[in-house]
């Protein structure tokens, strides 16, 4: 039985790090509380709620490396520090935390609060940790494809640049950390900066949509997401984004070569390769 387990294969990250894993040929259990979960070559589903301590200590048994990560909640903190604390019990080496970059206990920023506790339950507990602190995702600016359709990337940000990371990248490394030893902390961005100004125009140069950027007021930015995600995501989202006005996310960061041995994909890479096939979508087609 393959000793690997992941949380979120059906997210975003959780599913980047199941087809780096198929790719290198490992196998894996992807714990989802869903009655089925299609997953790549070498995943079998393994049915369990985070909040069913019994359940998710049967999914780790035998497990020696483990992917956490939980969906944006205001039980997020608690599901992980359970989560860390049920697989010490049940004798697994090694947990790859997803966690955010410029994670800090004193921030402002509620997510990068709650995700510096969590770094802190880890490494208190004694296991073997990574811990992966990605920066923003650039599939993350996805979530707004039908206002991007329309030629316009809102955010307030001004003309602040962020060193974004694909999650592609996310995923390659997790998979290569799940299969070694433990490596710390790692800081995933992108190889350069950009400002939301620059990321418009290379949408625009890969979609051929004239996408151009416009610095949104917080409350325009907060009602654009309403809907999209629950209120408590998107008062978090807002302050990421103070968070990343400030010039505080502009840092590359050297993970992804570290573990990798090459250089972090490009944001042009990323809008031609993912963005514009999204883009080129009916809005009714688009999304699950």
């Amino acid at each position: 039985m393959t000793d690997i387990l992941l949380t979120g294969a059906s997210g975003s990250t959780g599913g980047a790090i199941a087809q780096a894993l198929t790719e290198r040929g490992e196998t894996y259990r992807a714990l989802s509380r869903r009655d089925r979960l299609a997953l790549p070559a070498g995943g079998t589903h393994v049915r369990a709620d985070l909040d069913d301590k019994a359940a998710l200590a049967a999914a780790l048994d035998g497990v020696r490396a483990a992917f956490l990560v939980t969906p944006s909640t205001e039980q997020a903190e608690s599901q992980q520090r359970s989560f860390i604390d049920t697989a010490v019990a049940a004798g697994a080496e090694h947990i790859v935390l997803l966690s955010q970059f410029a994670a800090a206990a004193e921030s402002p920023v509620r997510f990068l609060r709650y995700h510096a506790a969590v770094e802190e339950h880890l490494s208190a507990s004694g296991i073997g940790a990574t811990i992966l602190r990605p920066n923003l995702f650039m599939q993350g600016l996805l979530m707004f494809a039908d206002q991007l359709r329309e030629g316009i990337l809102a955010a307030p940000i001004g003309d602040a640049s962020v060193s974004a990371v694909d999650v592609r990248d996310i995923g390659a490394v997790g998979a290569a950390a799940l299969t070694g030893p433990p490596r710390g902390v790692l800081e995933l961005t992108g190889p350069a900066a950009l400002t939301h100004a620059e990321m418009a125009h290379e949408l625009a140069a890969a979609s051929d949509i004239p996408i151009r950027f416009a610095d949104a007021p917080p409350a325009e930015f907060a009602a654009a997401l309403r809907g999209l995600i629950p209120d408590w995501q998107v008062e978090g989202l807002v302050e990421d984004y103070a968070h990343y006005a400030a010039g505080e996310a502009s840092r590359v960061g050297s993970g992804v070569r570290d573990v990798l041995g090459r250089d972090p994909l490009d944001f042009s890479r990323f809008a031609v390769e993912v963005a514009a096939p999204v883009l080129s979508e009916s809005p009714d087609s688009h999304g699950e």
